[in-house]
Protein backbone atom coordinates (compact mmCIF):
# COMPACT_ATOMS: atom_id res chain seq x y z
CA UNK A 1 0.00 0.00 0.00
CA UNK A 2 1.23 3.46 -0.81
CA UNK A 3 2.23 5.42 2.30
CA UNK A 4 1.03 8.74 0.91
CA UNK A 5 -2.48 7.32 0.34
CA UNK A 6 -2.56 5.94 3.87
CA UNK A 7 -1.38 9.28 5.28
CA UNK A 8 -3.98 11.14 3.25
CA UNK A 9 -6.71 8.80 4.50
CA UNK A 10 -5.59 9.27 8.08
CA UNK A 11 -5.50 13.07 7.73
CA UNK A 12 -8.93 13.13 6.11
CA UNK A 13 -10.39 11.01 8.92
CA UNK A 14 -8.66 13.13 11.54
CA UNK A 15 -10.00 16.39 10.12
CA UNK A 16 -13.55 15.04 9.83
CA UNK A 17 -13.50 13.88 13.45
CA UNK A 18 -11.90 17.18 14.51
CA UNK A 19 -14.58 19.18 12.66
CA UNK A 20 -17.36 17.14 14.28
CA UNK A 21 -15.90 17.71 17.75
CA UNK A 22 -15.58 21.46 17.13
CA UNK A 23 -19.16 21.69 15.82
CA UNK A 24 -20.37 19.75 18.87
CA UNK A 25 -18.53 22.12 21.23
CA UNK A 26 -19.95 25.17 19.46
CA UNK A 27 -23.49 23.79 19.69
CA UNK A 28 -22.98 22.96 23.37
CA UNK A 29 -21.71 26.49 24.05
CA UNK A 30 -24.70 28.02 22.25
CA UNK A 31 -27.04 25.84 24.33
CA UNK A 32 -25.33 26.97 27.55
CA UNK A 33 -25.59 30.66 26.63
CA UNK A 34 -29.22 30.12 25.52
CA UNK A 35 -30.09 28.74 28.98
CA UNK A 36 -28.28 31.59 30.75
CA UNK A 37 -30.04 34.26 28.67
CA UNK A 38 -33.44 32.67 29.27
CA UNK A 39 -32.87 32.40 33.03
CA UNK A 40 -31.85 36.06 33.08
CA UNK A 41 -35.12 36.95 31.33
CA UNK A 42 -33.66 37.72 27.91
CA UNK A 43 -34.48 36.02 24.64
CA UNK A 44 -32.48 32.85 24.29
CA UNK A 45 -31.75 33.76 20.68
CA UNK A 46 -29.13 36.21 21.96
CA UNK A 47 -26.95 33.13 22.35
CA UNK A 48 -26.50 33.16 18.59
CA UNK A 49 -24.25 36.18 19.07
CA UNK A 50 -21.55 33.69 20.04
CA UNK A 51 -21.32 32.78 16.36
CA UNK A 52 -19.70 36.15 15.58
CA UNK A 53 -16.03 35.27 15.15
CA UNK A 54 -13.68 36.80 17.67
CA UNK A 55 -16.03 39.01 19.67
CA UNK A 56 -19.28 37.03 20.00
CA UNK A 57 -18.50 35.69 23.46
CA UNK A 58 -17.36 39.12 24.62
CA UNK A 59 -20.64 40.67 23.44
CA UNK A 60 -22.65 38.03 25.34
CA UNK A 61 -20.64 38.57 28.52
CA UNK A 62 -21.01 42.35 28.25
CA UNK A 63 -24.79 42.03 27.83
CA UNK A 64 -25.02 39.75 30.86
CA UNK A 65 -22.66 41.81 33.00
CA UNK A 66 -23.78 45.37 32.36
CA UNK A 67 -27.44 45.36 31.32
CA UNK A 68 -30.44 45.27 33.62
CA UNK A 69 -31.87 41.79 33.56
CA UNK A 70 -35.63 41.59 32.86
CA UNK A 71 -35.96 38.98 35.61
CA UNK A 72 -34.78 41.61 38.13
CA UNK A 73 -37.67 43.87 37.10
CA UNK A 74 -40.16 41.03 37.57
CA UNK A 75 -38.74 40.16 41.00
CA UNK A 76 -38.89 43.82 42.06
CA UNK A 77 -42.51 44.07 40.88
CA UNK A 78 -43.44 40.94 42.83
CA UNK A 79 -41.80 42.24 46.00
CA UNK A 80 -43.80 45.49 45.76
CA UNK A 81 -47.12 43.66 45.65
CA UNK A 82 -49.16 44.05 48.80
CA UNK A 83 -50.08 40.76 50.42
CA UNK A 84 -53.40 41.00 52.30
CA UNK A 85 -53.13 40.06 55.97
CA UNK A 86 -54.63 36.84 57.22
CA UNK A 87 -58.05 37.29 58.82
CA UNK A 88 -58.03 36.85 62.58
CA UNK A 89 -59.16 33.51 63.90
CA UNK A 90 -62.57 33.49 65.53
CA UNK A 91 -62.56 32.99 69.31
CA UNK A 92 -62.64 29.34 70.28
CA UNK A 93 -61.53 28.15 66.88
CA UNK A 94 -58.92 25.44 66.95
CA UNK A 95 -55.73 26.03 65.05
CA UNK A 96 -55.06 22.30 64.94
CA UNK A 97 -56.76 20.29 62.23
CA UNK A 98 -59.44 17.94 63.44
CA UNK A 99 -58.67 14.25 63.17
Amino acid sequence: MDHSAAAAGFLATFFVVYALVIIGLILFLIWIYWRIFEKAGFSGALALLTLIPGIGHLICMLILAFSRWPIEDRIAAMSRQVVPPMPPASPGASVMPST
